[in-house]
């Protein structure tokens, strides 16, 4: 049986939890998340305009995936840069908060997880200490569109 990294295997968990847990609880609409590949040119997640980043951070693109699809968006996105772990936590905290998320986990050991989520959309992030000193942030996405446009998975309407 071929074993599947770590990341995938928690991101494909995202995306079903995105799909089932939120679908037909919003009637807002999600906004359009570009994913051609080119790096962030603003201080913002990917063309996520409502996840801010600190600008010492870089985009890996290599470590780093997204997924499009007419009822899905999502992806991984990682970030490496100098800022100590507890005062990136502190930031994205505050920046998720300015922006409408809700914090609804925490977790702290080696490294620390935060899970976010707002109306069809769910963020969680990785803060760990990589080689060389850096901080490296990992974010988990997904945006359940078809929620967010009022549809089942479908693509038919729960408003009835």
């Amino acid at each position: 049986m071929k074993q599947y990294p770590q990341q995938l295997c928690l991101a494909l968990l995202l995306a079903a939890l995105a799909l089932f847990s939120f679908s037909g609880c919003t009637t807002s609409t999600a906004p359009s998340v570009d994913q051609s590949g080119l790096p962030p040119v603003s201080a913002f997640a990917g063309d996520l305009q409502d996840i801010e980043l600190p600008s010492e951070l870089e985009w890996d693109r290599d470590k780093s995936m997204a997924i499009k699809t007419e009822s899905f968006n999502g992806g991984i996105w990682e970030y490496t840069g100098r800022v100590e772990p507890l005062s990136l936590k502190d930031y994205m905290i505050g920046g998720m908060r300015n922006n409408k998320w809700k914090l609804v986990g925490e977790s702290t050991s080696h490294d620390i997880m935060l899970a976010f989520i707002k109306p069809s959309k769910t963020c969680m992030m990785v803060i760990s200490e990589s080689k060389l000193g850096k901080t490296r942030l990992t974010l988990y996405v997904t945006i359940d569109r078809s929620a967010a446009a009022g549809l089942n998975p479908f693509g038919e309407s729960v408003n009835k």
